[in-house]
């Protein structure tokens, strides 16, 4: 039987920071959930980096169904977590069953992979403090408020805490959270 991954998203979520590690994950032999606020279809976003704009740009991305609903999830039934970037922490780092959820992760020890705004969800939960993490470089007051040390790098591990900074960083990320994934909890 599979060793299940869980991924924690919404509306909003970056289309590629949500379905690269999902796919990566089922390639690598893991069954992996999708879990959002309620159980629908969701509706991710595009983030690009087009000449002339100071920040990222959007536009609308591909749809997914979420397999389950926050309150729905058993975290002792899942060996990691995945927390895509994009629009969605802004919002779902408010919803006490999410926050719930990721504080047993982190109190399990257990691997967990945060890209670009996902770190504002395990800030919430207070996860983040003495660590060093990386994240959207727009997010490097948020981490240091959140008592992390900041790191422009792909990819940061700090013992099962994988970050990285953006969609364009994902083979470093998911490289680096394999590593971590397979030593403490091997697909199958």
């Amino acid at each position: 039987m599979a060793a299940k991954v869980l991924i924690v998203t919404g509306d909003a979520a970056e289309s590629l920071e949500v379905l690269y590690p999902y796919q990566r994950l089922l390639e690598e032999g893991y069954e992996v959930h999708v879990a959002a606020p309620t159980r629908k279809t969701l509706r991710f976003v595009v983030h690009d980096f087009e000449p002339g704009f100071d920040t990222y740009t959007e536009k609308p991305g591909y749809t997914w169904p979420a397999d389950l609903a926050f309150a729905d999830v058993d975290p002792g039934e899942y060996v990691a977590v995945v927390i895509p970037g994009g629009r969605a922490p802004e919002y779902l780092r408010n919803d006490p069953e999410l926050r719930k959820i990721l504080k047993s992760f982190f109190d399990a020890d257990k691997p967990v992979a945060q890209i670009c705004h996902g770190p504002l969800i395990t800030a919430a939960v207070d996860s983040l403090r003495g660590r060093r993490v990386t994240a959207y470089p727009a997010l490097e007051l948020d981490m240091q408020a959140a008592g992390a040390t900041y790191q422009d790098s792909e990819a940061v591990v700090d013992g099962t805490l994988v970050s990285s900074r953006a969609w364009p960083d994902h083979p470093t990320w998911m490289r680096e959270f394999l590593k971590v994934l397979r030593a403490k909890a091997p697909a199958s």
